[in-house]
């Protein structure tokens, strides 16, 4: 297989950085940082109200900078590298200019990711639900692999997750799950995950080897703040208690430790079992349930304005975002942006963030 020339690799790499600075905009990015800094020295700052949302303003604004420098050094550092290699063959410093060029390659791609993350909560934690669909027991094993290949995608990147509910089915597969995902952008990537995700294959759950289609729906909503005011009044839920569903033996909880919180008004209902108390299951429910009635007050004003959301769809045939095909053919596709890769192993390990850069790309583009 021919090697591609030292030269025409830097070549690309200066294009995406020269791409990036410009979606950047160095000299405003500079004066941000200046004026949140002068905010900062204020007397009366760390007492204010607004001292969070400074410090956290700061602290991104600083990041892309930061990270900006740092691929600029690693840019003229391979520059060096290129030159050295001109001069003389050496197998090592190639292994080691080409290593440093993929580094390089996936970390501008990273910052321009960022660059399309700037609506509220982007920055921020995200709840993610995985719910089993019309297709029974093929359902919820689907349910069971679209949660494997996200548990996948956040290992890959370094993500905290918090199992906050799990039912299993006693025949296979889940029911539902809902993840605490905690981390720098996790609401901002995996809000393009939402919606209805469809799998055809041959069942191997069919005696008879027939092809099934199967959906799953993923809901991803945004940590809030504690101090974020979401009105929920009392008299509007019903809590319940039940026993946490555990692995067996001794570590069946016996006591009424889980919590279920139904919201009449929306017909909301979350819960978690997991913590180690009903008193803290109840307190994680009820932020959950804050985070998605925020998220349906977004989507009913979106929903007023004609924009893109519309109302909630059935998990079922013609309501897909993205559709997975293991047979007659191996494809993944997005039915909103058109990205599509024939791997569909890698995309069930994990490997996501095609689907996501097009989307934001796709989302970015419609917003203007």
């Amino acid at each position: 297989m021919a090697t591609i020339p030292n030269s025409t690799v830097l070549e690309e790499l200066r294009s995406l950085k020269d791409e990036l600075q410009e979606s950047l905009d160095l000299p405003i990015l500079e004066i941000k940082i200046q004026e949140l800094e002068e905010k900062t020295l204020k007397p009366d700052f760390w007492g204010s109200d607004e001292a969070r949302k400074v410090t956290q303003e700061l602290a991104r604004y600083q990041d892309k900078l930061d990270s900006w420098k740092k691929i600029a050094e690693d840019y003229e550092d391979l520059e060096i590298i290129e030159e050295m290699l001109k001069e003389e063959e050496d197998r090592e410093l190639q292994k080691d200019f080409e290593q440093k060029a993929f580094s390089l390659k996936k970390e501008i791609e990273r910052q321009q990711l960022i660059e399309l993350l700037s609506e509220d909560y982007d920055q921020g934690n995200a709840i993610v639900s995985v719910h089993a669909g019309s297709g029974g027991l093929d359902s919820q094993d689907w349910a069971e692999m679209l949660y494997r290949m996200y548990a996948r995608w956040m290992e890959q990147n370094d993500f905290r997750v918090k199992v906050l509910d799990l039912i299993k089915d006693s025949e296979g597969g889940i029911s539902n799950v809902t993840l605490l995902v905690e981390g720098s952008y996790a609401y901002g990537y995996l809000k393009s995950e939402k919606g209805v995700h469809r799998l055809v294959r041959i069942s191997p759950f069919d005696s008879a080897g027939r092809r099934h289609t199967s959906f799953a729906s993923v809901d991803i909503v945004p940590e809030l703040p504690e101090d974020e005011d979401i009105e929920i009044r009392t008299e509007d839920l019903r809590i319940d208690t039940y026993r946490s569903s555990g692995a067996g033996g001794q570590h069946v909880n016996m006591t009424d430790s889980a919590v279920r919180i139904t919201h009449f008004p929306s017909g909301i209902v979350v819960s978690c079992q997991n913590e180690r108390s009903q008193h803290m299951n109840k307190a994680v429910a009820m932020q959950v349930l804050k985070s998605k009635l925020y998220e349906r007050a977004i989507e009913e004003r979106r929903n007023e304005m004609d924009t893109i959301i519309g109302e909630k769809k059935e998990i079922s045939w013609g309501s897909q975002i993205r559709s997975y095909v293991l047979h007659p053919y191996t494809l993944v596709k997005d039915h909103r942006t058109g990205e599509e890769t024939g791997n569909v192993q890698a995309v069930l390990d994990g490997d996501i963030d095609d689907f996501i850069m097009a989307y934001l790309r796709w989302k970015k583009l419609g917003s203007k």
